[in-house]
């Protein structure tokens, strides 16, 4: 297919046949959910007609197809579809010109769901069908925003609910809180402290003047992960084995933990790897951990846990390790995990700079 006919049949943004399939799924689960419970609830037990109204088909799109979606949220859901419908069942009470009362109806639930916080599209639908819905819906009065509107929406919820843990997806949606410092304190994470901040972003919702559907929690998420993207795409030809240290202070795990602490003294370091007599890396070796056991070997004051990468592997994939604060260096190792070098965070930052200046000279 080529790439023309690919966006006129599929659109700009093709979604992948996965999602389309789960969200399908999920939304013919959710509605016979609704339905045949929301039947059974009420009362009537003809399972041939499942308690739902229009709208729910609308609200199923949204709870099942984009469930991070403001919109589709239980608060915007229940909300909106209850509100609109009280609005609606007043408005046909009030207005007895239907060519007045529907769009009246739809206008007020919109500016409702609005200032209320509660928006949900298929709210506009069910303030319409409360004015057109006929004989059945005057006849059941508000009694109809309870039942069957509130009945469906708060099933479907429930279903969204189970269908999102079914699937591992979060509903209702949560952004992953941004990480916090490794030392408790009250900084952001290092990768957290340059680019925009915060405030732009906001300065830049409100010049924007218009209502997105996401939210500014989403939207910050994203941007931190395109500022990753075009970084690594910016400086991912440059490989750690152009710019490791080779002449690695390294410990054995059979040497003494009182010698080893004396040659990192010597040297002026905090760390050093630890090899086996192979000169495989098996973990690392710190000032704190040697002196508490100053009497035993390097093996039993090891740390195993060690970040391992290859001479081939792009500097950007050390990015979020080096900058999360919870390690300062990463082992440059062979196809045997033989220590061949090792990147610090010091390393990092001089690479970066480095870049940065032939960047800026190419730029001018």
């Amino acid at each position: 297919m080529t790439g023309r006919l690919q966006t006129l049949v599929r659109g700009k943004s093709p979604i992948r046949p996965i999602d389309a399939l789960r969200g399908g799924a999920g939304a013919l689960v959710g509605l016979l959910f609704a339905g045949l419970l929301g039947r059974f609830a009420v009362g009537g037990g003809d399972w041939l007609h499942p308690l739902l109204v229009a709208p729910i088909g609308a609200s199923a799109v949204l709870v099942f197809a984009v469930p991070a979606s403001p919109l589709a949220q239980p608060r915007s859901v229940l909300g909106g579809n209850l509100v609109s419908a009280f609005i609606g069942i007043a408005v046909a009470m009030l207005v007895p010109q239907t060519l007045v009362a529907a769009p009246l109806a739809v206008g007020l639930a919109i500016g409702t769901m609005m200032l209320l916080g509660c928006l949900h599209p298929p709210g506009g639908a069910v303030a319409l069908i409360c004015v057109i819905g006929g004989p059945a819906v005057r006849e059941a009065g508000f009694l109809f925003a309870l039942n069957p509107v509130a009945v469906d929406s708060a099933l479907l919820v429930a279903a969204g609910m189970a269908w999102g843990r079914l699937t591992g997806h979060s509903y209702p949606h949560r952004v992953p809180a941004p990480a916090a410092s490794p030392h408790h304190t009250k900084d952001p994470a290092p990768a957290a402290r340059i680019g925009y901040s915060p405030v732009d972003l906001d300065a830049a919702l409100a010049r924007y003047g218009e209502l997105l559907d996401v939210t500014r929690e989403d939207l910050d998420a994203l941007f931190r992960e395109v500022e990753i993207s075009a970084h690594q795409r910016l400086h991912g030809q440059i490989r750690c084995g152009e710019v490791m240290s080779r002449d690695v202070i390294r410990l054995d795990r059979d040497q003494s933990a009182a010698s080893a602490l004396a040659y990192l003294q010597e040297h002026e370091l905090r760390a050093a790897p630890v090899v086996d007599e192979a000169g495989r890396v098996i973990g690392m070796a710190r000032r704190a951990e040697l002196q508490a056991n100053n009497r035993r070997t390097v093996e039993a004051a090891l740390d195993p846990f060690v970040h391992k990468v290859m001479e081939g592997t792009p500097i950007a994939a050390l990015l979020p390790i080096l900058s999360s604060g919870h390690t300062h260096e990463a082992m440059v190792v062979d196809g045997e995990r033989r220590l061949v070098g090792v990147i610090t965070q010091t390393d990092l930052i001089a690479v970066l700079y480095r870049a940065h200046i032939v960047e800026s000279v190419a730029a001018g």
